[in-house]
């Protein structure tokens, strides 16, 4: 976990330039956002009111004119969204915080805007306020998404990165290294290095050659002629408080962030609260919990979405069950063994999509394909499966009856993979945490990368899950699900 802080300049320091980056993304941003809510604004005053002039109000009221008032709540909304901070390049393109401000901002703009409204006497149509939140609000979000896929392809590419100091002893720095390198999302690229080490080039774990700069005291001035965005300090808790507070004086003077490494890894954001104490802020980390009012609702959550999806679907579940029987006349349904919830076995059921000896043959074919030790194995070409099963593998038809699990209440909509029994027998301790909550009907691991991920990143993804559930999560989780089934990639 990284935590990103921007030092204040004094009146003495020189101005805080940006990446550039920046200079090229947030004002498309801008004019992205603007042009949303300009949309939403006169779409929803036209829609209502079929024309933008003058309509008809009580005596006691002035009569509102719907030009003017959109532009007015379109000019609110985009400072809302300067105000929160929206466009500050630590949200952008990685995490929930970006949306959550979009959110907050979008809210306070239609506060502010109510409470003009009702101060100066304006009667306002509740149509045309819900029209226009609900509209900009959607638009927004969707031109937020599409700009950050837009940002990760560049920076898979290796642009629009932030180049970094990272300071710390050799191992610490190789471990933020490391984490840099497998998340180009974060936007962070290596460029230097200072760990103390007398050796003028450093090797980072992914094998590419740094400068090695100066001690600590000295390693700004070593920046010079360098393009550094950022000093990343690895190893601040064995740096002494006073070097850390000249560091930071330091930085003041340069148009560098300072950022601060944290040795907790795998907590999502809304855990983490600040408490600044005497000027030393502390940070406190909620322990997961695994009951309470949040758990009773995704239950209900659960058995709301899954009833509707099973009456929606039901034409879909009758006509695979009719293919899956008139293919070779052999059972629907395949029921194998699962561990759910607290370690306790549990039967789950999928549409067939083998051939009716498949488990007979899989020592076998493991075997062949020298993966007699393997606790996850899939093949992208198994000869196991019907031609049918492909097809409903492809769209995850086969998962559907899954639904009446969760009815039961032995699965979720959203969890970790389902385990083997023989898979949970080679798990190491940590890893029974996974049973702390339900099984998923989809998960981490669906819509991040589905069969194309090892056991290790499987594991790793269901207990990251575990440990940071949310609602908002699982929402968010099932919208890319959708996504991820419709693209193909990685179903077999």
């Amino acid at each position: 976990m990284i935590i990103d802080q921007r030092p204040t300049a004094s009146s003495r320091a020189v101005s805080v330039t940006t990446s550039r980056w920046e200079r090229i993304l947030v004002p498309r941003l801008i004019a992205g956002d603007l042009a949303c809510v300009v949309i939403a604004s006169f779409s929803a005053a036209y829609v209502r009111f079929g024309n933008l002039g003058d309509t008809k109000a009580a005596a006691a009221v002035v009569a509102p004119n719907y030009g003017l008032l959109a532009a007015v709540l379109s000019f609110a909304w985009l400072l809302a969204l300067l105000g929160m901070q929206s466009y500050r390049p630590e949200v952008l393109g990685v995490g929930g915080e970006e949306y959550r401000r979009v959110v907050r901002a979008t809210f306070a703009a239609f506060g502010a805007f109510a409470v003009g409204c009702v101060i100066v006497r304006i009667s306002i149509a509740r149509g045309f306020l819900l029209m226009a939140l609900g509209l900009g609000l959607a638009l927004l979000l969707l031109h937020r998404n599409v700009m950050r896929v837009y940002l990760y392809r560049r920076r898979v590419r290796g642009q629009f990165m932030d180049r970094v100091l990272l300071i710390g002893s050799a191992s610490e720095v190789d471990d933020v290294a490391e984490i840099i390198a497998e998340r180009p999302e974060v936007g962070y690229q290596v460029a230097a290095v200072a760990t103390g080490e007398p050796d003028p080039a450093y090797v980072l774990p992914n094998g590419t050659r740094v400068p090695q700069l100066g001690p600590l005291a000295t390693v700004l001035a070593h920046t010079t002629g360098r393009r550094i965005d950022a000093v990343i300090v690895a190893g601040h808790s064995r740096i002494p408080r006073s070097a850390m507070r000249q560091l930071a004086w330091d930085m003041e003077r340069t148009p560098m962030r300072l950022v601060l490494a944290s040795t907790i890894t795998d907590i999502a954001g809304p855990r983490i609260h600040w408490r600044p104490v005497e000027g030393m802020p502390l940070m406190s980390v909620e322990v997961p919990r695994y009951t309470g009012p949040k758990y009773a609702a995704k239950r209900g959550f659960d058995i709301v979405t899954a009833a509707t999806l099973l009456l929606m679907l039901t034409p879909v579940l009758l006509l695979t069950a009719l293919a899956i029987r008139l293919q070779d006349g052999g059972p629907v349904f395949f029921r194998q063994t699962r561990v759910g919830l607290d370690g306790v076995p549990f039967r789950m059921t999928k549409f067939r999509s083998m051939v009716v000896d498949a488990e007979a043959r899989l020592a076998d074919l493991q075997a062949r394909n020298g993966a007699a030790n393997e606790t996850l194995f899939k093949l992208k070409d198994d000869p196991r499966v019907t031609r049918v099963g492909r097809f409903i593998r492809t769209y995850s038809i086969d998962e559907l009856p899954q639904l009446f699990e969760v009815l039961r209440g032995t699965m979720s909509l959203v969890g970790p993979r389902p385990s083997l029994p023989h898979e949970v027998e080679r798990y190491e301790d940590h890893v029974q945490r996974r049973f702390n909550v339900k099984p998923g009907m989809t998960g981490p691991w669906q819509v991040g990368g589905r069969s194309h991920l090892g056991q290790v990143e499987s594991v790793r993804k269901d207990l990251y899950y575990v440990e940071n559930w949310s609602l908002s999560g699982d929402l968010l989780i099932m919208i890319k699900t959708v996504r991820a089934v419709l693209s193909r990639d990685g179903a077999y």
